[in-house]
């Protein structure tokens, strides 16, 4: 069940308007983790065990580490806790992976090996529901977080359909809180959830579904097509997995809203970045915040000489890299953001500040961060790594690979999106929608929303991050 899907809206439809009926705060988890199971479930029921499965394993890991003072003891359950959550993650993403990538390494090495994959099913949101569930057990072992004493509170916090499947990825400590405190329809933005909920249906069903049919069509045969028809499949790319992943971050932040939970952000004008460290703090930022506290923190991060801080950030983007998916391309491309990340923190030791926020290097910092940011995402979108070398050659020296041509005037649909994004960064925009009493809101939301279904295009393109 998909955010763009009518069936989607009838399912929340009843779950709002029953969520909202009930009179105890109680009664309303009780009924949204039942709905969360029912949403997650619609996807393949068979997987509802491992997410309950996961929930009880933390919540018992949470009580031990709450109640227990003796060091040794608590690195025990929290391993616990990091072995299984994420042992079951490295089964069921990483495993067959692993295991060809062994047996190619021992073919390299002159001892062929032979090897079985397994038909293994991604369960959908395990990536993200995983991490949610460790900053649970990770905060309570640093004594930033008490153990929740209901098993209801972290089971709704794990399962809360808006974000289960695709994030962001929500902290215990940013979440947790909410429960204690009894939602009010009265404290609701009911206005500024739907304009965002319409604003991230356009942008996934609209935006990315469109521009999807011309990056599909060129990362299909890259070796049939021009420089040029590179560069507008590369670009079209780009501007589908932004509107895609924002978009879909949009409509769950906008549920929530509208249930009277906060989410966290997880998107801030990323292509506007002037540099490849802004880009990080603008681009998934509940995964790139996750990863520097739980992982680069971990490795000692900024701490030591600058061979181990450089270390430290490459080991982070490789991993989360890996995070994104079981291929090299995707190891690649987060190997990529770590070099440009560590060559920008080296640069930026020989520079004051200043100079770089300075007119010119300024927007010459954000020209070579896009360039750097969409080369990267040739590897995350290529099959292989074959493909992805035919489109790099015709990215970077524009080589023409085919005579196959893409219709070049998507560039000037390209040009005035990213004006829309700009003006949109700047306030252009910002909060004309408020003005105005109820009804007249009402009317325009709903011609707005009937105008919007008519760009809809007639096929339907899943959520890239579903497959993460």
């Amino acid at each position: 069940m998909s955010f763009v899907e009518f069936r989607f809206l009838w399912f929340f439809l009843v779950v709002f308007a029953v969520y909202w009926s009930l009179r105890g705060d109680q009664s309303r988890k009780v009924w949204l983790l039942a709905c969360s199971y029912f949403f997650y479930a619609a996807w393949n029921w068979k997987f509802l065990f491992l997410l309950c499965g996961s929930t009880l394993i933390d919540y018992t890991v949470g009580l031990k580490l709450e109640r227990e003072e003796r060091p040794h003891i608590r690195r025990r359950w929290l391993c616990l806790s990091l072995t299984i959550n994420l042992g079951t993650l490295a089964i069921f993403k990483y495993f067959n992976f692993f295991v060809s990538s062994g047996a190619t390494f021992l073919a390299w090495l002159g001892l062929p090996a032979s090897y079985s994959s397994l038909n293994i099913i991604l369960p959908v949101g395990i990536s993200f529901y995983t991490f949610q569930s460790l900053s649970y057990t990770i905060e309570i072992y640093r004594r930033r977080l008490h153990a929740v004493p209901r098993l209801l509170d972290l089971a709704f916090f794990i399962a809360f359909f808006p974000q289960l499947v695709a994030g962001p990825i929500v902290r215990a400590l940013a979440f947790l809180p909410q429960l204690n405190t009894p939602r009010r329809f009265a404290t609701v933005d009911v206005r500024g959830a739907l304009i965002l909920f319409l604003i991230g249906f356009v942008k996934k069903a609209c935006i990315a579904d469109g521009v999807a049919v011309l990056a599909d069509q060129y990362f299909g045969q890259p070796e049939s097509y021009t420089a040029l028809s590179a560069w507008i499949g590369v670009l079209c790319y780009a501007v589908q997995i932004y509107c895609d992943f924002s978009g879909y971050t949009d409509m769950a932040i906008a549920t929530a809203r509208l249930l009277g939970y906060e989410l966290t952000l997880n998107f801030n004008y990323p292509y506007l970045a002037r540099n490849i460290s802004d880009f990080w703090h603008r681009w998934h930022i509940s995964l790139s915040t996750w990863l520097r506290d739980y992982l680069y923190i971990s490795l000692g991060g900024n701490r030591g000489p600058r061979w181990f801080v450089y270390r430290n950030i490459m080991l982070t983007m490789l991993l989360g890299g890996l995070w994104h998916g079981a291929a090299w391309t995707f190891v690649i491309w987060g190997g990529l953001h770590g070099g440009a990340l560590i060559v920008h923190r080296a640069w930026r030791e020989r520079r004051a500040p200043a100079e770089e926020n300075h007119g010119w290097r300024r927007s010459l910092g954000w020209l070579f961060t896009l360039y750097w940011v969409c080369l990267a995402w040739i590897l995350f979108r290529s099959a292989n790594l074959s493909q992805a070398g035919y489109i790099v050659r015709s990215f970077v020296f524009l080589q023409d690979n085919g005579p196959n041509k893409l219709d070049a005037s998507i560039l000037f649909l390209l040009a005035a999106l990213f004006l829309i994004h700009w003006l949109n960064a700047i306030g252009w925009f910002d909060r004309w929608w408020r003005r105005g009493p109820a009804p007249v809101f009402a009317a325009g939301y709903g011609c707005a929303a009937a105008g919007v279904l008519l760009f809809v295009p007639t096929h339907y393109t899943p959520f890239i991050y579903f497959q993460f």
